[in-house]
């Protein structure tokens, strides 16, 4: 596959599944519009009408760009990974029922697994 390439610390997030330390990411309050995209493969993830303050760490999302997401249940079952319908890229998981938002939906995501694209003015 012709992905990105990727730092060992990316590495450690988006292929071997792990978290980046909670209120670390550089994402987190961001509130500029545009979409956030795969850091490995590019595809587009998530707009910014669809990220909202959670006050969890990460930054999270309500609804995901149609087809862009793909949720798999964890092994304990405990929780459902949320990754990149395109490359299968680590993004984090996705929560219902917590009452955020209308959609009660939050997609908790490391900015390590992704990049932003500004809209052009």
């Amino acid at each position: 596959m012709n992905w990105n390439p990727l730092t060992p610390e990316e590495e450690r997030v988006i292929v071997n599944k792990g978290t980046e330390y909670p209120g670390t990411g550089k994402y987190e309050h961001t509130t500029d519009k545009g979409t956030y995209t795969c850091k490995r493969c590019n595809a587009p993830l998530y707009r910014s009408e669809s990220k909202f303050d959670a006050r969890c760490g990460w930054p999270a999302f309500d609804d995901e760009i149609k087809g862009a997401v793909k949720r798999i249940p964890d092994a304990d079952g405990s929780r459902t990974e949320i990754v990149c319908a395109n490359c299968g890229a680590h993004l984090g998981h996705v929560f219902l029922g917590e009452g955020f938002t209308n959609k009660d939906t939050r997609h908790c995501v490391n900015s390590i697994s992704m990049n932003f694209v500004p809209d052009k003015k």
